[in-house]
């Protein structure tokens, strides 16, 4: 069965809420689908501010009616999976069922050095992150949970409210190297990669193989791709863009949020191109 593309644009979160607040109301108003904060508490130009992820996110919610929302992706290093799943369910509740609850293991050094974050080989954080999912699964299916892991421990814990989504939150996993796709393999609704298309081939047919090798179907896992650029330079290098990315089995497309005249494109887009891929699809 054919997936309907989706459309969602990455916003960040270092420019002034009031103007996050208003591109967000712009994103809905033009039809994309989701909307996208990032989980870092400083950028690569350390001189750009920079809001938390999910106090930010949950305040956008408010703001809003219908887009999905999520932040891309929480690194797992920064929060215990128990703590994650409270603020993601309570943005879910917030949000009337519209949170994505995206995570990753982390990979920004210099960041986790600055806030004294530990930050672990990619062994280990691989290894971490396959202990979250287990947390956040036992939490979101279980009235209390005891977990004796590796790095998280839990002791007869409550967790209410559920997710106002059920059975579940939809769970993306960001993932580009071999172990951490097989772990989106097993746990993800979403996968979500970035790169251009020509550099994915081999990622996507790893994918394909270990979503099979862990006993789902190829249309359990949705194909998201974050691109590394806006392609909103004119409305048919955005087609080509995303018809590229479709041949490769993505059927999900976010973008940065471009400025200045790239925004006219970006309004054009979601009012014509967007539908003719649709329709295309």
């Amino acid at each position: 069965m054919s997936q309907m593309l989706r459309f969602g644009i990455v916003t960040g979160n270092h420019r002034p809420f009031d103007r996050l607040l208003e591109e967000w109301r712009l994103l809905e108003a033009l039809g994309f689908d989701s909307a996208w904060v990032v989980d870092h508490l400083m950028l690569l130009d350390e001189s750009l501010p920079q809001y938390e992820a999910w106090t930010l996110l949950s305040a956008l919610a408010m703001g809003t009616q219908r887009i999905r929302l999520g932040v891309m992706v929480s690194g797992n290093t920064y929060r215990n999976p128990a703590l994650l799943l409270k603020e993601a369910v309570t943005v879910d509740h917030i949000s009337h069922g519209r949170l994505e609850l995206g995570i990753g293991a982390g990979w920004f050094a210099r960041e986790h050095q600055a806030y004294s974050f530990e930050f672990p080989p990619p062994a280990k954080r691989v290894a971490m992150l396959e202990e979250a999912l287990q947390v956040i699964d036992c939490l979101t299916k279980q009235e209390r949970t005891t977990f004796h892991g590796r790095y998280y421990q839990l002791v007869d814990v409550p967790f209410a409210p559920k997710p106002y989504q059920q059975p579940r939150i939809p769970l993306v996993i960001g993932a580009s190297r071999p172990n951490m796709i097989r772990l989106a393999a097993r746990w993800a609704d979403v996968w979500n990669i970035r790169g251009e298309p020509e550099e994915l081939r081999t990622s996507v047919d790893l994918m394909r193989r270990a979503i099979l090798a862990a006993g789902r179907e190829l249309g359990d896992v949705r194909f998201s791709v974050y691109t590394l650029r806006h392609p909103f330079e004119s409305e048919e290098h955005f087609y080509t863009t995303v018809q590229a990315y479709r041949a490769m089995g993505f059927t999900e497309f976010l973008f940065p949020m471009p400025t200045g005249a790239a925004v006219d494109v970006l309004h054009r887009c979601a009012e014509s191109i967007i539908p003719q891929l649709r329709r295309e699809a």
